[in-house]
């Protein structure tokens, strides 16, 4: 029994050492190792349980959400919508210590309520702002690792995908799922904006006061750019 164990072990772990050696992805490295496993140790047809297994996991309606969610955020950038977010935010943040790098942490905030995607959301805001804080001056490292880290707000925020294909393999719900995310989402967004704003008090340089200037009622006459968005949060929600 013993010799038999150690035999699999040694096939399962070598097939998987091998599969992910040759860079063949990991999901379809663990099909292969369950195939090798279940045709030479168990009594089992593989093919026949492997596909049933396959096919219980991926025809789920909720998986639906996850291209739907992808095209949204493109719609977005395709439509304007996002562009007139950002000219909504400006009047807002350009005063504010680090400036406009602060765009990248609530634009990305707001996206991720919408798309779901963190690549999407990344994408979308980064081909608006880095150029733009490239004409500005504003420091190319820190433009860049702004945008990374609050791209990743994606992962957190609902509706998040990754949140979605994890409450369905795990049979867990949603909607909790979602509810749990909210509060480290935001939370994870004010530590980003408050380093940003250290940052700019620490070291004005790394972006460079706009000479443009905004009254109050410029401010709040953006705010209804910022409408659009808002209803699609919730009716996405």
């Amino acid at each position: 029994m013993e010799a038999d164990l150690l035999t699999m072990s040694i096939v399962v772990f070598g097939v998987l050492f091998l599969t992910l050696s040759a860079g063949i992805w990991v999901g379809f490295s663990l099909f292969i190792v369950g195939f090798v496993g279940m045709t030479f140790f168990s009594f089992l047809p593989a093919g026949n349980n492997m596909a049933s297994s396959v096919w219980a996991s991926i025809e789920k309606w909720e998986y639906v959400a996850l291209p739907l969610f992808i095209l949204m955020g493109e719609i977005l950038y395709r439509s304007g919508i996002s562009e007139k977010l950002f000219k909504a935010l400006v009047p807002w943040l350009y005063r504010l210590p680090g400036g406009l790098l602060l765009m990248n942490i609530v634009s990305c905030t707001l996206f991720a309520a919408v798309s779901g995607s963190s690549a999407a959301t990344t994408a979308t805001v980064g081909r608006i702002t880095l150029a733009e804080f490239d004409k500005l001056g504003y420091d190319r490292s820190l433009s860049m690792g702004s945008l990374a880290g609050a791209g990743t707000l994606g992962f957190l925020i609902p509706p998040s995908l990754i949140m979605i294909v994890y409450a369905i393999l795990a049979e867990v719900s949603i909607g909790k799922m979602f509810m749990a995310g909210v509060l480290p989402g935001l939370l994870l967004a004010g530590v980003y904006s408050v380093y940003i704003i250290y940052r700019g008090i620490k070291n004005p340089e790394i972006a460079p006061r706009s000479q443009d200037s905004y009254s109050w009622a410029d401010r709040f006459i953006g705010l209804k750019d910022l409408a659009p968005m808002l209803v699609l949060i919730l009716m996405v929600l």
